[in-house]
């Protein structure tokens, strides 16, 4: 057995990340009722009038996607493959199983083909450390795009769950200390995010955080803090390499004044890093970093 279910299989035992999607559901009811939108039955199965006659895909067809390699399976046209694989691609990511409706064809805003996208991947990891007014709001927006949230703050009375209750852990503990229990569970689809923009906290955080191998490493505060910062890490014996992977100030330059705006602009470059997207990150301009604030 070579099929799409067995190299699911082989992911699972070797605990490798996949993605299977499969045909769920089709508009037309049993007996070629039509949906209203051009589908019909023919003697071949059912079709899509719309587009020319294509043939929808059989229930239960199947598609397997693993990161590094060539998709295996097909849901029987090529150009619905091409747009369910993206979306494969970003729920595989984002290590959340999702379900999704597609025209005949892939075509966005119809729903002829349910497809059900199972995901087999741990979640990425966002570590806040500062249990500060902006977390509540990133810990909301993370969660929204799949991450699985911890929030660490050495100061008990601020690090409780009450607070955070969105976050899957609240740590209370320094996050320097924390970082070295959780270090090897960190890869490049993880990110470290510091808001505490005090340097007794974020300096130990930021020297323990740049050992690991997180794809994102980011600190709030001014540029006029983050001066101050580089000043103490390069004091700690960190080189000017190191220093360039932590984006400060925090986020893309949207304007962002309020915890929720921080914390799109926050995640929005999350984003742009792993894609390799163009993105104005506030750590590559001049000047404040709030619009209209002298």
């Amino acid at each position: 057995m070579n099929g799409p279910l067995a190299v699911v299989q082989d992911c699972l035992r070797a605990e490798n990340p996949v993605a299977l999607a499969t045909v769920i559901e089709l508009a037309p009811a049993a007996g070629g009722v039509t949906d209203g939108a051009g589908l019909e039955p023919t003697a071949g199965g059912v079709t899509d009038g719309v587009s020319g006659g294509r043939p929808l895909p059989p229930l239960g067809a199947k598609l397997v996607v693993r990161p590094d390699h060539e998709p295996m399976g097909s849901l029987g046209d090529p150009d619905l493959d091409r747009v369910v694989i993206r979306d494969i691609q970003g729920a595989l990511a984002g290590g959340q199983s999702v379900i999704r409706r597609y025209g005949p064809r892939g075509e966005v805003g119809r729903s002829d083909v349910t497809v059900f996208i199972e995901v087999f991947a741990p979640p990425r990891r966002m570590l806040i450390f500062g249990a500060v007014d902006f977390t509540a709001a990133l810990v909301r927006v993370a969660k929204v795009l799949g991450y699985h949230v911890t929030v660490c703050d050495a100061r008990p009375v601020f690090a409780t769950p009450a607070r955070f209750p969105e976050a899957d852990d609240v740590v209370a503990d320094w996050p320097h200390r924390h970082l070295a229990k959780v270090a090897d569970q960190l890869g490049p689809e993880d990110a470290i995010c510091v808001l505490t923009h005090d340097h007794k906290f974020d300096v130990p955080a930021l020297i323990a955080a740049l050992e690991t191998k997180v794809g994102y490493l980011g600190a709030m505060g001014s540029r006029g803090t983050h001066e101050g910062r580089v000043a103490r890490l390069l004091a700690e014996g960190v080189g000017p390499d190191a220093i360039r992977r932590i984006m400060a100030p925090i986020g893309i330059d949207i304007g962002a004044r309020t915890p929720e705006e921080t914390a799109v602009s926050i995640c929005a470059e999350i984003i742009s890093l792993r894609t390799g997207a163009t993105a104005p990150s506030l750590r590559d301009g001049t000047g404040p970093i709030h619009h209209g604030v002298s």
